[in-house]
């Protein structure tokens, strides 16, 4: 029982470190091993501290008091309690940051450019029941499509459709997801699930593609897939319920990255090989926690070493000083453009795996470039992938997109 203890306060120790110590010293290596316990000292704190408090009295009252082991091991686990505390504390902090971050970008009465006809649609409040599961993603009325083929590469180029079950003749708005993994996994149907559901209960239809992965194959590969991706959306779309006319592009940490190359580099025939001919363009594009800059040229990180000692051979299979204009183009704040799409651009203020100076930095090469809104939203607590299972943080991430996105489609002149 003591050792059980121990090793309960040494778990809780390692992931208020990991939650923190960005904070306090910028983190000069990416710590994959123990990213999973911040996330659950996060995301998950409000189930994980009263499981706690319970596991610890069951503990005491076995006698895990009775040994120094013992004593040690509660007060480590007792110190770490205000910390998850803490965590609970910044997701209440959620729904502020989302409304400043869009009036901010958007205007204070961005609201009332949503046309009556949609904005009955948006959700007014969350409540408990929206996010007391976690694990609970599909709704009643959505339909789910799997293993579309949109490439000849077998499943790494298929995709998912969520669609409402009754489809409009005029068709649905359409969001592209483009998951996460480091280039080197990740599926298809496994992120974004909250979002993705949410949006197709109001009349949208999400499409979750997979592409191929690194070391296998090297940039600009992936980024050739989602675009494949998109092209089917505007050559096969109508025949599922979708209007290709207005399609957004969305994912998080490489699919982050991804989806702002989508929305920076539309239309360059080398780019879409085969596809020359088709366009490429999306309406909206809102990347979140991604890495912008592989070149570290605006210090986002204290090391770039690192970056290029993971992405050398894996991600992009010629070395920066081999092919220095590859490494600028797979850096998407170094292809910023005045028509770039309206942006919204999602960061966590305690992400463990990408530093939140990418998303500000980002943000603001944006701003002073593009003729259109950017939207940046720093999260308060807010760790790596936050938003892949439901809580309050999740939720209102969810319908500040849902605004974000519905805003754009008023301002766009397409069909409501």
């Amino acid at each position: 029982m003591d050792w059980l203890l121990a090793a309960l306060a040494i778990f809780n120790l390692v992931s208020m470190i990991t939650v923190f110590s960005p904070r306090a010293v910028p983190r000069r290596s990416v710590p994959w091993a123990v990213f999973f316990t911040a996330l659950l000292a996060t995301e998950m704190a409000w189930i994980w501290l009263p499981l706690q408090v319970l596991l610890a009295w069951l503990m005491i009252g076995a006698g895990a008091l009775d040994s120094g082991l013992g004593i040690v091991a509660l007060l480590v686990l007792l110190a770490t309690w205000p910390g998850l505390v803490w965590s609970i504390w910044q997701t209440t902090l959620a729904e502020a940051a989302v409304e400043q971050a869009l009036q901010a970008g958007l205007g204070k009465t961005y609201r009332n450019e949503i046309p009556p006809s949609i904005r009955h649609r948006l959700r007014n409040k969350v409540s408990w029941r929206d996010w007391k599961n976690p694990a609970a993603m599909p709704r009643p009325g959505v339909e789910l499509i799997r293993h579309v083929p949109y490439g000849p590469h077998g499943v790494r180029q298929q995709l998912d459709i969520y669609r409402p079950e009754h489809l409009p003749p005029e068709g649905c708005p359409v969001l592209l997801q483009i998951h996460g993994g480091a280039w080197v996994m990740g599926d298809k149907g496994s992120q974004a699930l909250p979002l993705m559901y949410h949006l197709a209960s109001r009349g949208w239809i999400c499409v979750a593609a997979n592409y191929r992965l690194s070391p296998s194959v090297g940039f600009p590969t992936h980024l050739e897939d989602c675009k494949r991706a998109l092209c089917w959306i505007r050559e096969h779309g109508r025949e599922y319920g979708m209007n290709p006319e207005f399609v957004a592009v969305t994912g998080g940490s490489a699919g982050g990255h991804l989806s702002a190359l989508m929305g920076l580099t539309e239309n360059r025939p080398e780019l879409q090989p085969g596809k020359e001919d088709v366009d490429t363009s999306v309406q909206a594009c809102i990347p979140f926690y991604g890495v912008y800059d592989f070149l570290v040229r605006y210090q986002q990180h204290p090391n770039k070493r690192v970056y290029e000692r993971f992405l050398t051979g894996k991600v992009l299979h010629e070395t920066v000083n081999d092919n220095p204009a590859l490494w600028d183009l797979a850096s998407p704040v170094a292809q910023i453009h005045p028509k770039a799409p309206p942006f919204m651009v999602w960061h966590g203020t305690h992400d463990s795996l990408a530093a939140v100076s990418e998303g500000r930095v980002f943000s603001r090469k944006l701003r002073e470039v593009s003729t259109n809104p950017v939207v940046y939203v720093e999260m308060p607590g807010a760790e790596h992938a936050w938003e892949v299972v439901h809580s309050l943080r999740t939720e209102h991430t969810v319908d500040g997109v849902h605004r974000f996105l519905e805003w754009v489609r008023a301002n766009s002149g397409g069909d409501q």
